[in-house]
């Protein structure tokens, strides 16, 4: 698997012209501060790594990337902060840290609607230029979406049915809404931790039960502290990069059409790479977890999640846009 992926990134490496970047005066260089949360090592940060070296090639060294991971800048919304007031470029944000700047793009991650990649990927395709639109007008501009995996419980004790999570110590992030919502419908109550803290409060016994995909429980070594895990996953969860318009609009035209075109196949090679690392996680977790099913309570998740959509219907989405979304995924 990890020799797969390193393949993948020498494939991207390998688009960028041959011959290094000449030589560049230090006041000549243009940097792009970016943070993520994702580790070094990650999927995501080796996709930085390369768009780094191509934005240098295509460039002649005058734009680079200056890359802060695995937290270093703090939580998702430190980073929207830093972002808006010019200390922080560019972040590729969860969909948490997405609805800090767009509420409404949390549509894309309630469960029953997008279950599958191609469901997701379609979706995407119709409603991105719509999306696109929303985040220019908040100060960003939206420069690809990319994928964290499929959504699923990691937890201490089993969880078959709903109510099994009230008693739960349940990790949500600090600025979550849609999984807080269903905790709330279903009378449990969530335990707010910015993603850096989750570790420490499993180590703890401050949390018992995480929400999230196999590759960010491996990878975040969550796994190591949690017993269950749900087979069937609820969801896929989503994420993007963006970049605050101010340097955005600052950079030249050419510029901004080098950072369209190596984004754009960049964020299509983290896809497949995040996609495949996820399936890879999973395995790991098979063989060190104990899987509960949870088909035969499936009506009872249903109906909380139907709620959890009746709830923020309107208050965190508008019905027009959850409407086009869902004849999105019909199609």
């Amino acid at each position: 698997m990890i020799r797969r992926q390193v393949w993948v990134v020498l494939a991207l490496l390998a688009i960028a012209p041959l011959g290094g970047a000449p030589p560049v005066d230090a006041q000549e260089i243009t940097y792009i501060r970016v943070a993520t949360l994702a580790p070094d090592g990650s999927p995501w940060m080796r996709v930085f790594r390369a768009l780094d070296t191509e934005l240098a090639e295509r460039t002649g060294g005058q734009l680079r990337l200056r890359i802060y991971g695995g937290g270093s800048q703090g939580q998702e919304s430190d980073y929207i902060a830093k972002m808006r007031a010019g200390q922080l470029d560019a972040a590729a944000l969860t969909s948490s840290g997405l609805s800090t700047i767009v509420r409404p793009v949390l549509v894309l991650g309630l469960p029953g609607i997008v279950d599958d990649y191609a469901t997701l990927d379609r979706v995407r395709r119709r409603m991105g230029p719509r999306f696109e639109r929303i985040f220019e007008r908040e100060g960003f501009v939206l420069l690809g979406w990319g994928d964290v995996g499929k959504g699923r419980l990691f937890s201490k004790h089993r969880i078959l049915r709903p109510r099994d999570l009230r008693p739960a110590r349940v990790w949500a992030p600090t600025t979550d809404v849609v999984f807080s919502e269903f905790l709330s419908v279903i009378g449990a109550q969530p335990r707010r931790l910015g993603v850096t803290e989750v570790y420490p409060a499993l180590q703890t016994g401050m949390v018992d039960t995480v929400p999230g995909s196999a590759l960010a429980a491996v990878a975040l070594q969550w796994h190591s502290h949690l017993d269950y895990y749900s087979r069937d996953h609820a969801g896929i969860l989503v994420g993007a990069s963006v970049i605050r318009k101010s340097k955005w609009d600052s950079l030249s035209e050419e510029h901004r059409q080098v950072i369209r075109d190596v984004s754009r196949r960049a964020h299509r090679v983290a896809k497949r790479m995040i996609r495949s690392a996820d399936d890879a996680a999973l395995r790991v977790v098979e063989q060190r977890m104990t899987a509960v099913d949870t088909t035969p309570h499936r009506a009872e998740w249903n109906r909380a999640a139907l709620r959890t959509r009746d709830r923020l219907m309107g208050r965190v989405f508008p019905r027009a846009l959850f409407d086009a979304v869902l004849r999105a995924a019909d199609e």
